[in-house]
């Protein structure tokens, strides 16, 4: 049997303790980034890697990519620090940005999401205006989606039509490809999505524009951006901002992560970019 003196054992306690708590101390220098779930789990995924890895080469941190079950969960996960980073719809933001008193900065938005779209698309000849849709089964994406549920509800409101009162069936498909996928199936006439993943599934090949085709596509509007919580260090909210505004497609690593992106470039943004958002909002009751 080996025995130690006291002293060295209080050594041993203290290096362990040092130990210990350098590895809390290292386990907390991790920056996490979220998005809100509009497209398939395993798409989200395959879009954030590489980008995590840029970031991690820019920040000098671990950056790690942490997926949500809804939309109401990345509101949440930023309001409450839970993560750093989080990709919004301009919805989501607003919702953030009252939920949080206005502790949410938003610091980039993809070039496209300065005029960003919806489009609404069915499998139905019969189907050709907006008006045409009363009385059929219709999909929006999650309830809080911008280019998925409030901006096409709005605009469907301005052409004088209210889903809740003259479709037949508002269906809430969860995320933009699950609303192409419904009206593919026939499960309902007609769905609203956002314009960037339809054409994403056109040019991959993944829907027949022969049997389901784009029938209304809205005026543009303010959409996506990343934005962190106003409580994130300055120098480090600059460093990240500087990061993704370098993104160029000049670069392989930048041509990478944009074209998964779906983005020209980044583009400064700023609160008041939201304005029209919060007000359609407020209008169609959802805020």
């Amino acid at each position: 049997m080996v025995s130690h003196s006291p002293s060295r054992t209080l050594r041993c306690l203290f290096t362990c303790a040092l130990l210990a708590f350098g590895s809390i101390a290292h386990a907390q220098q991790v920056f996490r980034v979220t998005a809100i779930p509009d497209e398939s789990p395993t798409e989200l995924a395959r879009k954030a890697a590489p980008l995590m890895k840029y970031l991690e080469g820019k920040l000098g941190m671990k950056v790690e990519y942490t997926p949500v079950t809804d939309y109401a969960a990345a509101v949440e996960t930023l309001v409450n620090r839970k993560v750093d980073l989080a990709w919004f719809g301009g919805f989501t933001f607003v919702q953030a940005n009252a939920r949080s008193g206005g502790k949410v900065i938003p610091l980039v938005q993809r070039e496209e999401d300065t005029r960003f779209r919806s489009v609404f698309i069915t499998g139905d000849p019969a189907i050709k205006t907006l008006a045409d849709l009363k009385g059929k089964d219709v999909s929006f994406g999650s309830p809080s989606s911008t280019s998925g549920h409030l901006m096409p509800r709005s605009f469907l409101l301005q052409a004088g039509v209210d889903p809740d009162r003259d479709f037949r069936r508002v269906a809430f498909s969860g995320a933009h490809d699950a609303t192409i996928a419904a009206v593919a199936a026939g499960k309902v006439q007609a769905g609203a999505l956002n314009i960037s993943v339809w054409e994403k599934f056109v040019t991959d090949g993944k829907v027949d524009p022969a049997k389901v085709r784009v029938f209304f596509t809205t005026p543009t509007y303010y959409d996506y951006n990343w934005t962190v919580h106003a409580d994130l260090p300055a120098a480090q909210r600059d460093k990240l901002k500087q990061a993704l505004l370098e993104l160029s497609r000049d670069t392989a690593d930048g041509k990478v992560i944009l074209e998964l992106q779906r983005a020209t470039r980044f583009v400064p943004t700023q609160a008041e970019n939201y304005k029209g958002i919060e007000a359609a909002a407020l209008s169609a009751g959802l805020l």
